[in-house]
C-alpha cells in the first residue's frame, strides 16, 4: 500500500502537474503585464502598512492578519526540507528554479486572492467565507469543481495541515532535546486548542503577532552565517547560477532532473496554484479585490525569496549535499557547519516553529472545507476533531498520511488552476479596476502633500 501510495504521488506531482501550475503562472504574468515586478514595492507597502480600508471594509480580520494567516500556513518544513531535498536531488541549480518559480507564481497567487474576494460570501454568522470553492461555484459556475476542491482540501488540511506537521515536531523536539513525543503532543494539542478554537479572528491576531518573529528567528539566523562567510558566498550563487543550465539539469527529462525538483519543491513551499491562501484572503478586510491580491502576491516573495533562498545558500556553501544527509538533517547540518550547534538548534527550534503555525493556518482551510460541504454548523466539531488530530500526528508514524496528504495537496491544484485560466479575463478587469483607483490614491497623497 505505501508503495503503491508513492508511486500515485509521484504521479501527481509529475511533469504534467508542474507545467500547468508554471505554465498558469506564465500565462498570468504575460496577461497581466509582469504585473508582480512593476508593483512589488507598492504591494509591500500595503501589505505592512495600516490603512482606513483595514477598517471601513467588509470582511473579519486586516490586510497584514489575512497575509500572516496565508504565511502561517505556508512558511513551513518545506522551507528547511524540502529546500534540502531539491539540492540534494537536482543539485544547487534547484535553488535558482526554485526562484522562476516563485517569480511566475506570485501572478497566480494574486489571480487566486482576486478571485477569492470577488466571489466571497458572508454565512449566517456575518464570516466572510471564500477560495477556489467559491469562484469555481460562482464565476465559473462548475460547482462540481468546487465540490471536489473541497474534498481535497479537507483531507490535505488534517494530513499535511495537521497530523504530519506535528510529527515534525514532535520528532524534532525527542531527536535534539530527547523530550517525549507524548510530553510534545499534550502541550502541541493545548496550544494548537487555545487557538483554533477561537476561530478567524483568534488565528489572525496571533499569526500577526507569531509569524514575523519565526520567520525573523530563522532568517536572521542565516544572515548571521551569510554575512560571516561573505567570501565563499559569490561562489555558492555562481554554482546556482552555472548549474541551473548545465548539460544535466536541462537533458535529465522532459523538464530537466535540476528544473523538476527546483520547481516541485517551489511549488510545495509557496503553495502558489494550489488554492489554499485564497481562502484566507477571502477574510481580509477590504475595498478592492485587487487591493488584498497584492498584498497575498508578496507571500509568495518572502517566502521562497527570502526564507527558502536562506535554506538554499547556506546548503550550498557547506558542500554537504553529498554526505548523504538529507530534508532537515542535512539543513542542521549545514547551519552546524558554521555555528556548530548554536545552528543545529535554530533549525531544530525552526521547524517547530514552522511546523506549528503551518497547523494554525490549515485549520482555518480545513473549516472552509468542511463548511462549504457540509454547512456552517460543522465547525465546530470540525475544530475539536482537528485538534485533537495534532496529539494522534504527534505519537504515531505517519508514512501512509503523508503520502496521501501529499497526492490530495496536488489534486487541490488542478480543479484551481482550471478556475484561475477560465477566470483569468475577469482577473484582468479588476486588476485594470484597481489600479486606476490605486493611481488616484497617488495622485490625491502627492497633491495633499504639496498643498500642505
Amino acid at each position: 500500500m505505501q508503495q503503491l501510495i508513492n508511486d500515485i504521488s509521484s504521479f501527481v506531482w509529475g511533469p504534467p502537474t508542474l507545467i500547468l501550475v508554471v505554465g498558469t503562472g506564465i500565462y498570468l504574468t504575460l496577461r497581466l503585464g509582469f504585473l508582480q515586478i512593476r508593483t512589488l514595492p507598492y504591494a509591500l507597502r500595503l501589505a505592512f502598512s495600516p490603512t482606513r480600508q483595514d477598517k471601513q471594509s467588509k470582511g473579519d480580520i486586516s490586510h497584514y492578519q489575512a497575509l500572516t494567516t496565508a504565511m502561517a500556513a505556508t512558511i513551513g518544513t518545506g522551507n528547511i526540507v524540502g529546500v534540502a531535498t531539491a539540492v540534494v536531488a537536482g543539485g544547487p541549480g534547484a535553488v535558482f528554479w526554485m526562484w522562476i518559480t516563485a517569480l511566475f507564481g506570485m501572478a497566480t497567487k494574486y489571480a487566486e486572492a482576486i478571485l477569492a474576494v470577488k466571489y466571497r460570501v458572508q454565512n449566517r454568522k456575518g464570516e466572510m467565507s471564500g477560495g477556489p470553492m467559491y469562484y469555481l461555484e460562482k464565476g465559473l459556475h462548475a460547482k462540481w469543481l468546487g465540490v471536489l476542491f473541497a474534498i481535497f482540501g479537507a483531507i490535505a488540511a488534517f494530513g499535511i495541515g495537521n497530523m504530519v506537521q506535528a510529527n515534525s515536531v514532535s520528532d524534532a523536539l525527542q531527536n535534539s532535546f530527547s523530550i517525549p513525543t507524548w510530553v510534545t503532543g499534550i502541550v502541541l494539542t493545548l496550544l494548537a486548542a487555545v487557538v483554533i478554537l477561537g476561530g478567524i479572528k483568534s488565528i489572525g491576531k496571533v499569526t500577526a503577532f507569531f509569524v514575523p518573529i519565526m520567520a525573523l528567528f530563522y532568517v536572521i539566523g542565516g544572515l548571521i552565517i551569510i554575512i560571516m562567510n561573505l567570501n565563499i558566498v559569490p561562489q555558492a550563487i555562481e554554482l546556482i547560477f552555472t548549474d541551473a543550465f548545465t548539460a544535466s539539469a536541462v537533458g535529465g527529462g522532459i523538464l530537466g532532473t535540476v528544473i523538476r525538483y527546483g520547481v516541485a519543491r517551489g511549488v510545495f513551499s509557496n503553495e502558489a496554484g494550489l488554492g489554499s491562501a485564497p481562502i484566507a484572503a477571502a477574510a481580509a478586510k477590504t475595498d478592492y479585490p485587487g487591493r488584498q491580491a497584492l498584498v497575498s502576491m508578496t507571500q509568495v516573495f518572502i517566502d521562497t525569496i527570502i526564507v527558502c533562498s536562506i535554506t538554499g545558500i547556506t546548503i550550498v556553501m557547506a558542500d554537504l549535499s553529498s554526505s548523504g544527509l538529507e530534508g532537515g538533517p542535512l539543513t542542521s547540518a549545514s547551519f552546524a557547519a558554521f555555528l556548530g550547534d548554536a545552528g543545529s538548534y535554530i533549525v531544530t527550534i525552526a521547524i517547530v516553529l514552522f511546523a506549528f503555525s503551518t497547523i494554525v493556518g490549515w485549520s482555518y482551510y480545513g473549516e472552509k472545507c468542511f463548511a462549504y460541504l457540509f454547512n456552517d454548523r460543522v465547525v465546530p466539531i470540525y475544530r475539536v476533531l482537528f485538534v485533537l488530530a495534532v496529539m494522534y500526528g504527534a505519537i504515531e508514524t505517519l508514512d501512509l498520511v503523508w503520502g496521501i496528504s501529499d497526492i490530495m495537496n496536488a489534486l487541490m491544484a488542478v480543479p484551481n488552476l482550471i478556475g484561475i485560466i477560465g477566470l483569468s479575463g475577469v482577473v484582468a478587469y479588476e486588476t485594470k479596476k484597481f489600479l486606476k483607483v490605486a493611481k488616484e490614491e497617488k495622485e490625491q497623497r502627492k497633491f495633499g502633500s504639496t498643498s500642505s
